[in-house]
């Protein structure tokens, strides 16, 4: 049987709320990369991490539907895991689309990642932070990869956030990163994001092509 540990990423500053991530710390547990997809389906969570070396934090990302090269709720939840397990924070994750930096500032676990690399969400902006609450799924069955937001406070960067992700086999993401990057690139300013049923991303612009996201890890 294959051992799996859970953490919640992106939890508000209580704990509560955040995406599950499924983390297998021995991938040689699980060497097949289909048996990995598999596996991944079967745990149902947004991702799934598989460690091939955790000394060198290196790891492939799934999701129940197909292996990504980044992710940013991933790749916060592999930083905190291994700063856990190692006794260190690593400076570096090693994930398919290349060297991620990664560190910490209080409580919240930072990675800046490549944007050509994160998935490729569409952003809809929609008239209110009460629409966003009060949506039960994507607009048209064709947004399957699509983040809806609002302002919640515009001055003060504060963004009410919703994901449905189908095309990656996940009907809605309780808290996306490669989104909050995406749209914190996008929007060109930091960004407090109420993400899904009360998860909190932060998102920042980074150096040309990057972005990066943070926010507080718990396992459960």
């Amino acid at each position: 049987m294959t051992d799996v540990q859970v953490v919640r990423v992106f939890t508000d500053p209580a704990g509560n709320f955040g995406n599950q991530l499924g983390v297998v710390l021995d991938g040689a547990a699980i060497p097949d990369h289909a048996e990995r997809q598999k596996f991944a389906a079967e745990l149902g969570y947004a991702e799934t991490i598989f460690f091939d070396d955790v000394e060198r934090a290196a790891f492939q990302i799934f999701t129940p539907a197909t292996e990504l090269p980044f992710a940013g709720h991933p790749a916060v939840g592999a930083a905190w895991v291994l700063n856990r397990e190692l006794g260190k924070a690593p400076d570096v994750l090693r994930v398919a689309a290349g060297e991620v930096t990664t560190w910490q500032d209080g409580d919240d676990v930072w990675v800046r990642g490549p944007l050509a690399s994160a998935p490729p969400w569409w952003h809809e902006k929609l008239e209110s932070a009460e629409a966003v609450d009060k949506l039960t799924g994507p607009l048209v069955p064709e947004q399957d990869a699509t983040q809806l937001w609002a302002w919640e406070d515009e001055a003060a960067g504060i963004v009410r956030v919703r994901v449905f992700g189908r095309r990656f086999g996940i009907e809605e993401d309780e808290a996306c990163g490669s989104a909050s990057m995406r749209l914190a690139a996008a929007l060109g300013r930091r960004l407090t994001i109420k993400h899904g049923n009360g998860s909190l991303v932060l998102a920042q612009p980074g150096p040309p092509s990057y972005a990066e996201v943070g926010g507080r890890v718990v396992i459960d």
